[in-house]
């Protein structure tokens, strides 16, 4: 009796270590593995900094297994090239500096970063051409011998002001160019050390704002055949508008072009994680709109707009739904 008591007991043992070996099993097959996406943003004072904490936020919400976190970086050609080393899975970069990766030209000449695939574009970087507004300065004919703050080497803005100026006939040589970033470009502006100023950002930009509440500017106006011009030679270029009351003093419209800021994944990342991140972004747009004023124009109408690289398919298949 004593030895069959043992026997059921020792049974009993047995068949729970089985049940509770099975439920383990089980638990682990339906809890997802976490899939890691570091965003590439750019620097704190900026528009991609907030954008991207936000769609972070969005995504550890609403994707099952995504651990996502924005981080601040040096932006476009930066973003570009972490996404190549493997660093970061998505990246926020203007839509130029996409086309320029992709094709290894400009700033990527001999770099081509062929395996990244585009998400989206969101929201028009307007450039802008600030002067002041004593400035005898009118157009952008009137720049030859001139200081002018072109952007740092190697950047957007950069390749924004060659390729503009070549428009109108001017070189770096007819000039007196000045490789400053944004701050040190309003900077400059503020001392008469700078005469113009190349920015390529959302309007409003902070930076412009900065000098406008300390001294009166201008903008100056891309004339409608430049415009036409530059979309024709370029295809990531739009017609912009910068409207009236953008600035402190800004009375009047003025007409200029614009990139596009515009999402980036590697190409080999799951189509399915990049299928449910794109509808999760785009299902709680109004996320966006709160985290920055240029949220506003994110929406999935205008997603494809400017796209200048092929679009991955995980995020071709949202767009495609009805």
């Amino acid at each position: 009796m004593k030895k069959l008591f043992i026997l059921m007991m020792a049974s009993i043992l047995v068949m729970s270590l089985l049940i509770g070996c099975g439920s383990q099993k089980a638990a682990e097959q339906k809890a997802p593995e976490k899939k890691f996406i570091n965003i590439a943003t750019g620097g704190t004072a900026g528009v991609y900094y907030p954008l991207g904490g936000a769609i972070a936020e969005i995504l550890n919400k609403n994707v099952p297994g995504i651990n996502a976190t924005a981080q601040s970086t040096g932006a476009s050609v930066a973003n570009i090239n972490m996404l190549k080393d493997g660093k970061v899975e998505l990246a926020m970069v203007q839509n130029d500096t996409a086309y320029y990766a992709f094709k290894g030209i400009e700033m990527f000449k001999d770099k081509q970063v062929a395996n990244m695939r585009g998400v989206a574009t969101l929201y028009n970087e307007t450039i802008q051409m600030i002067v002041l507004e004593e400035s005898p300065i009118k157009t952008l004919n009137d720049l030859k011998g001139k200081k002018v703050a072109v952007g740092s080497i190697g950047s957007g803005t950069e390749a924004n002001a060659r390729q503009i100026l070549e428009a109108y006939g001017l070189a770096y040589t007819d000039l007196n160019p000045q490789y400053l970033s944004f701050g040190e470009a309003a900077n400059g502006l503020k001392d008469g050390n700078v005469d113009v100023a190349f920015v390529t950002a959302g309007a409003p930009t902070a930076a412009i704002q900065d000098i406008a509440f300390q001294k009166k500017i201008r903008l100056l106006p891309v004339e409608a055949d430049k415009v036409d011009a530059l979309i024709k030679k370029y295809p990531f270029y739009a017609k912009q508008l910068v409207k009236a009351n953008t600035y402190p003093g800004q009375t009047t419209d003025i007409e200029t072009v614009a990139v596009k800021a515009m999402l980036v994944v590697p190409e080999n990342l799951d189509a399915d994680i990049v299928y449910k991140m794109t509808k999760a972004i785009y299902g709680n747009t109004d996320r966006l709109k709160a985290a920055h004023k240029l949220g506003e124009g994110i929406t999935k109408e205008s997603a494809l707009e400017g796209m200048p690289i092929p679009i991955h398919p995980g995020a071709e298949k949202f767009f495609k739904e009805k």
